[in-house]
């Protein structure tokens, strides 16, 4: 098979960040159409084959609301054309409300589904963003989910490019390292604990170091209840994963959560990332060490 167009549908909450991903697309070569109308995709796919264009990024959100209902059938569709030739991969940005509220509020500008000016009415914007989640809900089970709570604009373009880098024909493992104090990401299939753990951060020498440093390794590995998590977390694993490709998954995000998101969890991404790499397509991320820094700070759509 000879790969005719690569089709990118990003769609999710507004202020997610969506403009950012697709300004990431565009940069990679991708031919970008915002705001599609549902009903458009099938003409639209037929016309950028007949231009003989091979890739393609379409921006779908709940200002479509009227004609949302259709657009997982049509999803569904558009993967069964695979064998002709046609790749769909379908990414959904999500963030927390409080998060949505705030990037609405700093921009002053108003939600798309608002009929009304809800700038200086948080309560509205929430009961909106409710609504909007309703009405994509549908949507986001068919996609992959990147929660961009906590990322900077930089950061998403590159969980963006490193998706659609991943082999098309198999899972994709993402593996995600956090801190509990910055919340639990909303786009994990599974959360594993790990704050029982022994804490490297109460050695004053470790302390500044993070789970990618080899004395927070050694430290880690000589700790026999992490040892035994590590094997736990992959115990499970091993059951589920090929039960979920059978299930034509296309990606799995397994977060890794402790405290801070610096030592423990890290060290256990990088190790499970490490064991996995050889049997499926996997990628490794650490939200907090990655994203110090400025987040997402647009309520672009």
């Amino acid at each position: 098979m000879s790969l005719k167009l690569e089709i990118v549908l990003v769609t999710g909450m507004a202020g997610s960040g969506k403009s950012v991903a697709l300004h990431a697309l565009e940069d990679a070569g991708y031919y970008c159409v915002d705001n599609l109308p549902p009903e458009l995709l099938p003409q639209l796919i037929r016309l950028q084959i007949k231009m003989q264009r091979t890739r393609l990024a379409i921006g779908i959100d709940a200002r479509s609301a009227a004609s949302l209902t259709d657009l997982p059938r049509q999803v569904q569709k558009a993967r069964r054309l695979k064998s002709r030739g046609i790749l769909l991969h379908v990414i959904f940005l999500d963030a927390g409300t409080s998060t949505l509220v705030r990037r609405f509020s700093e921009t002053r500008r108003r939600h798309p589904l608002s009929a009304k000016d809800t700038v200086n009415n948080n309560q509205v914007l929430v009961e909106t963003i409710e609504h909007e989640r309703e009405l994509l809900g549908e949507l986001r089970e068919h996609a992959h989910v990147i929660d961009t709570s906590n990322l900077r604009g930089s950061q998403l373009q590159s969980y963006v490019k490193d998706l659609l880098q991943a082999p098309a024909d198999q899972m994709t493992l993402v593996f995600q390292s956090f801190g509990f104090k910055h919340g639990i990401p909303v786009d994990a299939d599974y959360v594993f604990d790990v704050r029982m753990l022994p804490n490297p951060y109460y050695d004053l020498e470790l302390r500044p170091l993070t789970g990618k440093d080899l004395p927070v390794q050694e430290f880690l590995r000589q700790q026999p209840d992490v040892s035994t998590m590590q094997a736990h977390i992959t115990q499970f694993l091993d059951h589920w994963l090929p039960v979920l490709s059978r299930n034509h998954r296309s990606y799995v995000t397994v977060a890794i959560g402790c405290t801070g998101g610096q030592h423990r969890s890290v060290f256990l991404v990088e190790q499970l990332g490490a064991r996995y790499q050889s049997q499926w397509s996997t990628l490794r991320r650490h939200r907090e060490m990655d994203g110090r820094t400025q987040a997402v700070s647009t309520a672009s759509h």
